[in-house]
């Protein structure tokens, strides 16, 4: 039985070339990843260690050169609207407002990837804030977020590859660390929409919905989740050994 489909109401630029070579990049990342965890993993690594290895790297790289992107784009990125045509104020009713005296202007700047031109990196976040548009300028809630995601998540990321790299036992230790930042961070992230009836968000079509927001967010839930499994039960496991020897 035939099914008639209505794409009439979907976005034109739903996989345009931008959008296609953004998440083309995400699955780069991966592949890198993975590449690198061939290179400097012992063959007797375990399944779950080498997957927290590839997530962890794959992790710093996205808050790296991702969210890295982001946060350049959010402090150098600007338009001055009053400077465009003359001196006469465009409309920027389509542009995301930047809060008033961000970093210490008072000229009506509005900053972002939006003002970010042909930059590829713009572009993709560009691409993101169809379904998100806090992500096209700059929203201080995520600013402060990424600040730390990139400062902080981004190094301590690396530094969990590098223990488990050594099969250092105290990676279960800072993985609990940083899961438990990335939960906190999304959380924080989307509480301010669901709070406020997401008025940010669009899921009008399964791309926007389940590809962007819900897929590549759930990501940063269940693999942390997992690490603070996989650690837990580590941890566990040395606090038993070491009673046991106690016992003999």
């Amino acid at each position: 039985m035939a099914v008639d489909a209505d794409f009439s109401s979907l976005p034109p630029d739903l996989f345009d070339t931008t959008t296609i070579i953004s998440l083309l990049f995400t699955v780069v990342i991966v592949v890198a990843a993975y590449a690198v965890s061939r290179v400097v993993l012992s063959p007797s690594t375990s399944t779950s260690l080498r997957f927290l290895f590839i997530w962890h790297l794959a992790d710093a790289l996205c808050h790296f050169l991702l969210e890295g992107s982001f946060l350049y784009h959010c402090f150098f990125s600007y338009i001055v609207p009053a400077e465009v045509g003359g001196g006469v104020v465009p409309d920027v009713a389509g542009l995301y407002p930047t809060p008033y005296n961000f970093l210490g202007h008072e000229d009506r700047r509005i900053y972002g990837p939006q003002a970010g031109g042909s930059n590829p990196f713009a572009q993709l976040w560009m691409v993101y804030a169809r379904a998100d548009r806090r992500w096209a300028g700059a929203d201080l809630g995520v600013i402060c977020l990424e600040l730390l995601t990139v400062f902080f998540d981004g190094p301590l990321a690396v530094f969990i590859c590098y223990l488990i790299a050594n099969n250092n036992p105290k990676a279960s230790v800072w993985m609990i660390v940083l899961a438990t930042c990335e939960l906190y961070g999304g959380f924080m992230t989307f509480c301010p929409e669901w709070l406020t009836g997401n008025i940010n968000l669009d899921g009008s079509n399964f791309m926007y919905m389940w590809v962007y927001l819900v897929f590549f967010n759930m990501l940063w839930v269940f693999i942390p989740l997992y690490a603070i499994w996989h650690s837990f039960n580590d941890i566990c496991h040395a606090f038993a050994v070491r009673a046991a020897k106690k016992n003999l």
